[in-house]
């Protein structure tokens, strides 16, 4: 069973934005960052808080969190523990705590934002007329050094738009939702994703397939922080692997009906195997001219690629077993 105590949700639904940590056994991060996240809702011209949602089974930020919500002001900071296992079932919980809010920004328990990072996503959202959503850029930082084959690739180097560009889809990294739009589609995140991921990306496109925008914010900077358990090779190749295999899983839960689910499968394997022919063509240029980056890339576009067939005909790639 859920724990949330009445006082804690009504002073939840009271904000009219929302700020969601989702955390799981990072107490220390979470900790470091809450006072952060305070100084950004504070700033804010509207009546803004903070809402902890802890994934993990023991409750174990309860106490720490609470403990910081006590110096806070009345109803700054929101703790509840949703001990259903999955991001999933945290994402949606975070939907339910926030009840009345307009806004819900997500940013994640191992990120730091940086100056203005709220206040940016709130004006982009304020003047961009229509859209259900804004999401921000990420930057990494990094416990421990990157392998050669990481660098060359550019796998920690991720893609950026200009402000007020259109995206097909976002993760709930760094992203602010309009919940009345959501409430209108009567959206929640799709929990068969909770340990494979992917929920995130199924539910933005869902939002964009209704007719919503969603909508880019390049100064709305949060830095990730990469543990070294993910500066690895093995963790990019088997991060590209998941990608692949979301994207097609995203794919067809957009697509009911028999006949264009069919068409839909088919094309999701036609694409995988061509990247998977196209990458290992590019990866073995790159052996052989000696070009680390055209081998690394081939690799990530080929193992991608297979992701993209394994989930289309059916196969799963759980990445947040435990």
């Amino acid at each position: 069973m859920t724990a949330t105590t009445p006082a804690a949700t009504q002073s939840a639904a009271r904000r009219d934005l929302v700020v969601a940590v989702l955390t799981y056994r990072r107490t220390d991060q979470l900790l470091a960052l809450l006072p952060q996240l305070l100084e950004h809702t504070r700033a804010l011209h509207r009546s803004a808080g903070v809402l902890v949602v802890d994934n993990d089974p023991d409750a174990e930020a309860r106490t720490a969190v609470e403990a910081l919500a006590t110096g806070a002001g009345d109803g700054e900071v929101v703790y509840v523990h949703e001990p259903r296992p999955g991001i999933a079932a945290a994402r949606n919980r975070a939907l339910e705590t926030a009840d009345t809010a307009e806004l819900l920004v997500f940013i994640d328990d191992d990120e730091v934002p940086e100056p203005r990072w709220l206040e940016l996503l709130v004006r982009t959202f304020e003047e961009s007329p229509g859209a259900a959503g804004v999401a921000g850029a990420v930057v990494s930082t990094f416990e421990a050094p990157l392998p050669p084959w990481v660098v060359a690739g550019g796998f920690f180097v991720r893609q950026r738009h200009s402000t007020g560009a259109a995206l097909p889809a976002a993760a709930t990294n760094n992203l602010l939702l309009h919940l009345p739009a959501v409430r209108e589609l009567g959206l929640a995140f799709d929990e068969r994703f909770g340990t494979s991921g992917g929920s995130d990306t199924l539910f933005t496109r869902q939002l964009v397939a209704a007719g919503h925008r969603l909508v880019w914010c390049d100064e709305a900077v949060v830095v990730d922080q990469v543990p070294a358990q993910r500066c690895t090779t093995s963790w990019v190749v088997r991060r590209a692997l998941r990608s692949g295999n979301s994207w097609s899983r995203t794919s067809l839960a957009l697509t009911s009906a028999p006949l264009p689910r069919a068409a839909t499968r088919a094309r999701l394997v036609a694409r995988g195997a061509l990247r998977v022919a196209a990458g290992g063509a590019r990866a073995a240029a790159g052996t052989l001219l000696r070009s680390r980056p055209h081998q690394a890339r081939g690799v990530r576009t080929a193992v991608r690629g297979a992701g993209m067939v394994a989930g289309a005909v059916g196969g799963t790639y759980v990445e947040y077993r435990r």
